[in-house]
């Protein structure tokens, strides 16, 4: 099993992209899930704000948030 966790940073909170792959000992994939938390400056509790189990998911979450920029943020504020 192997995580991948990317944190972005913002100004009052955090989003945090953790991807979790499950492969077979011949390379198959068995599981795959990304979720994105939101975790406000200062504390240690994570909110899920959104999750996927299509492959690749991470990739575009990411993508989507860095491209839209502040508006992206404001966007996961009220969640």
């Amino acid at each position: 099993m192997t995580t991948k966790i990317t944190t972005i940073p913002g100004l009052t909170f955090d989003l945090i992209i953790e991807e979790v792959n499950i492969r077979c000992t011949n390379g198959g994939l068995i599981c795959y899930l990304a979720t994105i938390y939101r975790k406000d400056k200062g504390s240690s509790l994570r909110r899920v704000v959104r999750r996927s189990r299509l492959l690749g998911a991470a990739a575009d979450m990411k993508r989507e948030i860095q491209q839209d920029g502040i508006r992206a943020f404001r966007r996961f504020q009220n969640l």
